[in-house]
């Protein structure tokens, strides 16, 4: 691991780290927060899971979540949302599929296979490099993200239960196997047997007895991409016929930008705090 940078702020140190990846097969960059508590003892840790075209850097900077995090001791690690470089397979005229898109799942059709692991990456690699290097408390772990992020936190909670105390997200694609923006991006990555994509879809997990004890969404009504790429709805009712808690909170007036995000950043840190046993100052 190689460090890029670091800076302390509010108390604790917000760093960017590079590595070789073996499941993407390329150089990978990932960012840091580690709160000052992390001086006196490993702190539990919450990963944020990126969107569309987004890279580690655009959640540390227009996230706003490292004073509250710093008051609530929580490690928060920013990942990349996929492989990049120049031998890397991309769709140049599609930036729903390729670099800044890896939708966090394991791609199965060539040339994306090679490279595109994301999935693994995330739930595998990245943890024990994590682990290995940083004050973290990895029995006590949560996820959240936005967006393509969001759908990635969804998943990987339903598919990992007994890994995560808890999940939230902002504007997930909850059923990226139906929507507009992702569809496309799963049968390129995936195929055409549609049945190969569950594992990777929020709605079809529940719907396939997948179960995690509550989850947190928020979503502006003003958003864009509401009703052909999101539809939360759709996840609150698979919840509601399985029994899982959830809490979908509509945002009046807010988008899909960062400024939603922010928002309601702190609500979120605070809410994982609490299932995490923070140690909060």
């Amino acid at each position: 691991m190689k460090t890029v940078s670091e800076s302390k702020v509010h108390g604790g140190i917000q760093g960017v780290y590079s590595h070789e990846s073996s499941e993407t097969r390329c150089d990978m960059t990932f960012a840091v927060f580690v709160p000052p508590q992390a001086a006196s003892a490993p702190c539990p840790v919450l990963w944020y899971l990126s969107g569309l075209t987004c890279t580690h850097q655009n959640v540390m900077d227009k996230g706003e979540y490292r004073r509250a995090a710093a008051e609530l001791g929580l490690v928060i690690v920013c990942p990349d949302t996929s492989p990049r470089g120049e031998d890397i397979a991309d769709e140049k005229d599609d930036w729903k599929i390729g670099t800044g898109a890896g939708f966090y799942v394991d791609a199965i059709e060539e040339p994306w296979a090679a490279n595109y692991r994301m999935y693994s990456y995330i739930t595998d690699e990245l943890p024990k490099l994590v682990a290995g290097k940083f004050p973290v408390d990895m029995d006590r772990q949560a996820i959240f993200g936005h967006s393509m992020g969001g759908h990635g936190a969804l998943t990987i909670a339903l598919n990992n239960p007994d890994r995560f105390r808890s999940c939230s997200a902002f504007a997930p694609i909850v059923s990226p196997s139906t929507a507009d923006w992702a569809s496309n991006a799963f049968a390129t990555y995936l195929g055409g047997d549609q049945s190969a994509w569950r594992a990777y879809d929020a709605c079809a997990l529940v719907e396939d007895g997948k179960r995690f004890d509550e989850f947190l969404i928020d979503q502006g009504d003003a958003d864009q991409f509401l009703d052909d790429g999101l539809r939360p709805w759709l996840f609150e009712d698979a919840c509601r016929k399985s029994g899982i808690a959830l809490t979908l909170r509509m945002q009046p007036g807010y988008d899909h930008s960062y400024n939603f995000i922010s928002t309601f950043m702190e609500d979120h840190l605070r809410w994982h705090a609490k299932r995490l046993g923070a140690q909060i100052t």
